[in-house]
């Protein structure tokens, strides 16, 4: 499992100007940590950094040490919801949770298992076979969330992860991902949710691209 994740110097920039600026950061096993900020303050380039998803103009990304691999394999590491989903939406539910057990080479029986376990987490068990382009937002988001899971990953990274979702949603979610930082993974989650904030063990704020406050929630 991962110990520690560590953006040092972490700069992106596009069209010009900079969408993070500066970013120093380090997460470890364990900890769950919360990215806030107005939109547009790049909570969610942040995730995808450090996810491996997105490389840095300047800076680096380390993972337990080492530069975050762009490959394939280095990614399965990782857990991702991502914003609005990313879903194939000719596939079933099923099928969308399958996909990262079947990119990490999981037996075809174990996925199968895999997948159903990961939805009847998130309270769609009898969603299996629906095409995710029939289901509603809520029921697509929950999706998302069982994808990232599938498999116990090492960390976890969640952009909005109660978007669309009622209040009785929302606290399954919110404990199912509160959960894997118990169990000993990084959990990182980009959410303007102030159940989300304030039920993280830390707090960071960005505005601007730049780190504006960092804090332990009282």
């Amino acid at each position: 499992m991962i110990s520690e994740i560590r953006l040092e110097h972490v700069t992106v920039s596009a069209g010009g100007r900079a969408i993070l600026h500066d970013v120093n950061l380090v997460v470890r096993k364990g900890e769950s940590l919360a990215i806030t900020g107005p939109s547009g303050s790049g909570k969610t380039t942040l995730l995808m950094v450090a996810a491996g998803l997105q490389v840095p103009s300047q800076g680096q990304v380390l993972v337990d040490g080492q530069p975050i691999g762009t490959d394939e394999r280095s990614r399965q590491r990782f857990g991702v919801v991502l914003q609005n989903h990313g879903l194939v939406s000719v596939l079933t539910a099923a099928e969308n949770v399958a996909l990262p057990l079947q990119a990490r080479g999981v037996s075809t029986e174990d996925v199968g298992r895999l997948a159903q376990a990961g939805l009847d987490m998130v309270g769609l068990h009898a969603a299996a076979d629906a095409l995710v382009q029939d289901l509603s937002g809520g029921q697509q988001q929950r999706v998302a969330v069982a994808r990232a899971l599938a498999g116990s990953p090492d960390a976890v990274l969640a952009d909005e992860p109660t978007s669309e979702l009622v209040a009785e949603q929302r606290k399954v979610i919110v404990e199912l991902l509160l959960r894997q930082a118990g169990e000993g993974r990084i959990l990182v989650m980009a959410s303007h949710d102030p159940e989300v904030v304030g039920a993280c063990s830390r707090q960071l704020t960005l505005v601007d691209g730049r780190q504006a406050f960092s804090a332990v929630p009282g």
